[in-house]
């Protein structure tokens, strides 16, 4: 999967690929073991494919905490102050 592809996709949807794939790569290993397995280095590429889409998701969960956090930090300082005071 494209990096593009998945800078457009929510949280949800990244959590929701990142299961597919994690799945898929276990029924590599398992075609691995018993030797059926095709292309091996489809192998590589799920494994990669899982580290870009958890790249991407600790990014997105980073900035939305990010942006909360923001938010809330203001408030909260204003009323250390009047404490301090």
């Amino acid at each position: 999967m494209k990096a593009e592809d998945l800078k457009t996709k929510t949280v949800d949807e990244l959590q929701k690929i990142l299961l597919d794939q994690r799945k898929a790569q276990m029924n590599m290993r398992f075609q691995r073991t018993n030797g059926t397995l095709e292309g091996a280095s489809e192998v590589r590429k799920a494994r990669r494919t899982i580290a870009r889409i958890k790249t991407f998701l600790n990014a997105k969960v980073k900035e939305e905490a990010g942006q909360g956090a923001a938010k809330k930090a203001a408030p909260k300082k204003a009323a250390s102050k009047e404490k301090a005071a």
